[in-house]
C-alpha cells in the first residue's frame, strides 16, 4: 500500500493540476461561455445546509456576544442594519456592565423554514424564518447575505413578524425561490424605492402603504410626541439603499414580492427656553457624545419587511425592527 508522495511527485501533481487548470479556462473563453463565480450564471444562492450552517453559526456567535457585550465576538456574522443596530445594543450595554450581560439567556432558534432564491450575479442570499425563545410568538426572519465565495454569511436583515404573515412564496420545481430585481416596474413599488417612499410617507403621509403599526400608528405617535410640557420632538427620515442596505426581495405565489428594506431617522428633542431636556436614560447616554443640555439628537437605523403587490394597490409594511446607533447632546 505504499505510495510516493515525496516533495517531487507533489510537486509533478501540482503542476499538472495547474496546467488543467488553465486548459479549461482557454476552452471556455474559446467558445465565449466564461462564468466566473457565478456572476452570470443562475444558481441557487446556497445549499440548504450551508443556510443551516450559517444559521447556527450566527446562533453562537450572537449568544457569546451577548453574553460578554463585546460586539467583536460576533461582528464577522451581521451586516448592515442588523449590525448596526445591535453593536449599538453591544455597545452600550458594555458600557453600562463592563463584566458582561448578568441577564443573558442564550437566544434558541427552532422550526428553521428556509428560503433560497436561485439567482445569477452578487450578493447571494436567502431567509431563515424561525421560531424563538424570545419575543412571544413572533417569528424571526433573517436575511442572510454573502458578496462573494469567499465571504462568510452575515445576517443584514432582522424582524419579527405575526405567526401566519409570512406569505408563500414562488418556487420552481426543485424548491427555489425567485429574487425580484430592485428596479422591478411589475410591482406597485419598485423594490428600490420602497426606502425612499417609506421615509416620504412617515414626512408627509399619502396612500402608498395600508394603515397599520408601522406606518398610520406611528406617524399618530410621532404628531403626539412632537409637542409636550416643555419639550418640541422634530423627525427627519432619510433613505437608506447602499451596499449591504440595500432591498431584497422575493416573489411571492400571487406574483407580489416580499421586501425586505432599511430606513434611518434623526429625533431632535429641544427644551424650552430656561429648562432643559429630560434624561433619555443610561442606555441612550452610553452612546452619547456632548452634554445634554438645551437638546438632544438621536440617530437610528431601522429595518422594515413590506408586502409589495403585483401591479397596483398598497405596500403593507409587516415588520420593523430598529435600534438607536448614535445621539448628540448639547
Amino acid at each position: 500500500m505504499s505510495r510516493d508522495r515525496g516533495p517531487r511527485r507533489l510537486r509533478r501533481l501540482d503542476r499538472r493540476a495547474l496546467i488543467a487548470a488553465g486548459a479549461t479556462a482557454l476552452s471556455l473563453t474559446a467558445s465565449g461561455c466564461v462564468v466566473v463565480h457565478g456572476e452570470r450564471e443562475i444558481l441557487p444562492s446556497a445549499t440548504k445546509a450551508e443556510a443551516e450552517e450559517a444559521l447556527k453559526e450566527f446562533t453562537s456567535a450572537y449568544n457569546k456576544a451577548d453574553k460578554a457585550y463585546d460586539n467583536s465576538l460576533y461582528a464577522d456574522h451581521v451586516t448592515g442594519a442588523l449590525s448596526d443596530i445591535d453593536g449599538a445594543r453591544l455597545k452600550a450595554g458594555k458600557a453600562l456592565s463592563p463584566k458582561g450581560n448578568a441577564a443573558h439567556t442564550p437566544l434558541e432558534l427552532s422550526d428553521a423554514r428556509i428560503t433560497i432564491p436561485k439567482k445569477a450575479g452578487w450578493p447571494r442570499w436567502f431567509v431563515a424564518d424561525t421560531a424563538a425563545n424570545k419575543g412571544g410568538r413572533a417569528r424571526w426572519v433573517f436575511v442572510f447575505t454573502r458578496s462573494g465565495l469567499d465571504d462568510a454569511w452575515e445576517a443584514a436583515y432582522l424582524t419579527l413578524m405575526a405567526p401566519g404573515d409570512m406569505p408563500k412564496f414562488k418556487t420552481d420545481k426543485d424548491g427555489w425561490a425567485e429574487a425580484v430585481p430592485a428596479n422591478s416596474t411589475e410591482l406597485a413599488v419598485p423594490p428600490g424605492d420602497l426606502s425612499k417612499d417609506y421615509a416620504g410617507y412617515l414626512k408627509d403621509g399619502g396612500d402608498t402603504f395600508t394603515p397599520g403599526p408601522h406606518t398610520s400608528t406611528w406617524r399618530a405617535d410621532r404628531d403626539k410626541d412632537a409637542k409636550r410640557p416643555g419639550l418640541v420632538s422634530q423627525f427627519i427620515d432619510k433613505p437608506l439603499t447602499d451596499g449591504d442596505y440595500a432591498p431584497l426581495a422575493l416573489r411571492t405565489a400571487d406574483g407580489g414580492a416580499l421586501v425586505f428594506f432599511t430606513t434611518r431617522y434623526y429625533e431632535k428633542r429641544t427644551a424650552y427656553a430656561g429648562t432643559s431636556v429630560p434624561s433619555p436614560g443610561k442606555a441612550v447616554e452610553a452612546l452619547t457624545e456632548g452634554e445634554i443640555k438645551q437638546s438632544l439628537t438621536m440617530e437610528f437605523v431601522s429595518n422594515e419587511v413590506a408586502l409589495d403587490p403585483k401591479g397596483s394597490g398598497k405596500v403593507d409594511v409587516l415588520g420593523r425592527i430598529q435600534g438607536l446607533t448614535s445621539a448628540k447632546g448639547e
